[in-house]
Order: C-alpha cells, then structure tokens, then sequence
C-alpha cells in the first residue's frame, strides 16, 4: 500500500511539473509563429537590405564601395531636401495627431449627430490614395472650385501645388483628411478604457472642456497617444508615395520630395538599387530615432502632468 501510494504521488507530482513547464513554455509557442514571420518577411529582408547598401551600382555591382553611397546621399540636394520636409512633418506631427484626437474626444462626450460623424469621419480612409489624389487636384487646381469660392470672398488664388511654399502643406494635409479616420478608431478605443470616475468628478467641480481634456483625457490616454504618434509619423513617412505621385511628382522644384519618394525615384527610374538601398537605410534610422524620441518625451509628459 505503501508503495503504491508513493508511485501515485510520484505520478501526480510528475504530472504537475510537467503541467506548470508547458504552462511556461504556452506563451512562446504562441508567439512563435508571428516571431517567424516577422524575422522571416522583415528582419532578414532588413538586414540584406542594409548590407546592399554598402554594394555599387551599375560597372560596380556587387562589389563594395564602404559608405560611398551614404556619402552621396549627403551630396545629393535632392536628398537633403526630403530630409529637411522630415524635419517639417515631425513639426506638423502634433497637428496631424490633435485633429483625430478632438475629433474621437466630442464623439466619446456624445455631441450631437455623434453616430453619424463616427462614419463620415471613417469614410476617407477606406479610398485609395490615387483616388484620393485625383480629387484633390481637381479641387485644388488653380482653376478649380476652392480658389473660385475664395475669388468671390475676396482672398485671391492660390497655387496649392505649384507654388514650393506650399505645396508640401497642401499634400500633408490632404493626407491627414484621409488617414485620420484609422488614428480616430485607435482613440475611440482608447476612451473604452478610460475611467469615467474622473470625468464624472470633473464635471462636478465644474471644470471646463479644455481642463478636462489636459488633465484627464490626456494623463489617461498616454498610451494610446504615443502609439498614434508614432503610427501617424510612420505613415507620413512611408505612406505618402500615392499623393506625391499623383498630386506634385515630387514638384515643384523638388519641395515635395520625402525619402521615400526619392528611393522610388532611384530604384524605379534610375536603375540605383543600392543607393536606393542606403536611402532606405536611412529612412529606417529616421523612424526608429524619432519613434524613440516621441515616447521619451510623451512618458515625461505623462509624468509631469
């Protein structure tokens, strides 16, 4: 009886090892599968694109060059003058990030009309930028619609895409009004989570709107708005091919040129893969430094707050 009672609670202890080892390993077996794709489809095709951009073009193919690529990168003003719009879309970030915010924010307070504008807020994003291109250069033509109904109210025409000051802007912006939508559900979903307590306190001690967004929308959405900040800053970055395309051609005089513009130009017209690989790379540490830089400064935000 002994003996048999000991085998027992051998087994059972056996069986519960053996039941808490696969409990540990469960959450890397599930993860496993994305891990593969992700080193599979993205990772591996990161770094062979990397060390590409060490190769040469043309008479120099596949031999290494060291950064001469990357030197002439820095050489070409073309170039420069995409990364120095970089520079002007993370300044015009927080626009870009503001406008959804707002918007998800009247929508969660149940404004009037709310149901509806829920959907028409949405509906850009489901158009293909080509589209969405093709409409705006109708509407933003020197002779089209918009600069008419500012003749009649006495403002003048503006060249919203051929003048170089402002082309850029008017791309940018045609772009938020057609991605918002998407930062807009993210927000929405993040309101889900918000403790309502503190809504319904502040609206007790009778605290304006602004009050209330900045010190308890914002502090209890850090979260979601440092995914939407750097998602947002992602998709200016690499999103925006369709409207440039369609819309300026990189033009005029080269204002609305952004890196990934300019890769396509080396890659597709210029027969340059390994330079438009070095633009790559680059594009790559843009985004990864800026992405940093913007959850640094939110987390310190949301502490000081």
């Amino acid at each position: 009886m002994r003996r048999t009672r000991g085998t027992g609670i051998g087994a059972g202890s056996r069986r519960a090892a053996g039941a808490q080892r696969a409990e540990r390993l469960a959450p890397y077996v599930l993860v496993a599968p994305a891990v593969l794709v992700i080193g599979t489809l993205r990772l591996w095709p990161l770094l062979l694109g990397v060390n590409f951009s060490f190769t040469g073009d043309g008479a120099r193919d596949g031999t290494s060059v060291g950064l001469d690529n990357y030197a002439e990168l820095l050489d070409d003003p073309l170039f420069r003058t995409a990364l120095e719009n970089v520079g002007l879309l993370v300044l015009l970030l927080p626009v870009a990030v503001a406008i959804p915010g707002l918007l998800a924010t009247f929508i969660f307070l149940r404004v009037p009309g709310h149901r509806l504008f829920r959907s028409v807020y949405f509906f850009p994003a489901v158009l293909s930028p080509v589209i969405v291109g093709a409409i705006f250069n109708l509407l933003l033509a020197y002779d089209g619609p918009l600069n008419t109904l500012l003749e009649k109210v006495g403002v003048g025409p503006v060249d919203w895409l051929g003048d170089p000051d402002v082309a850029l802007f008017t791309v940018v912006g045609v772009h938020v009004w057609a991605t918002f939508g998407m930062a807009l559900v993210v927000f929405l979903a993040g309101f889900a989570t918000l403790d309502t307590t503190l809504l319904d306190a502040a609206r007790v001690d009778g605290a304006s709107l602004a009050r209330v967004i900045r010190h308890v929308i914002v502090p209890g959405l850090s979260r979601t708005i440092q995914f939407v900040f750097v998602t947002t800053m992602i998709g200016m970055l690499t999103s925006m091919f369709g409207l440039l395309y369609v819309m300026t051609g990189g033009g005029p005089e080269g204002s609305t040129y952004l890196p990934e513009y300019y890769i396509w130009i080396q890659q597709g017209q210029m027969n340059r893969p390994a330079l438009a690989s070095a633009a790559s790379t680059v594009l790559f540490l843009l985004m990864l430094v800026v992405g940093l830089a913007q959850i640094g400064l939110l987390r310190r935000a949301g502490r000081e707050s």
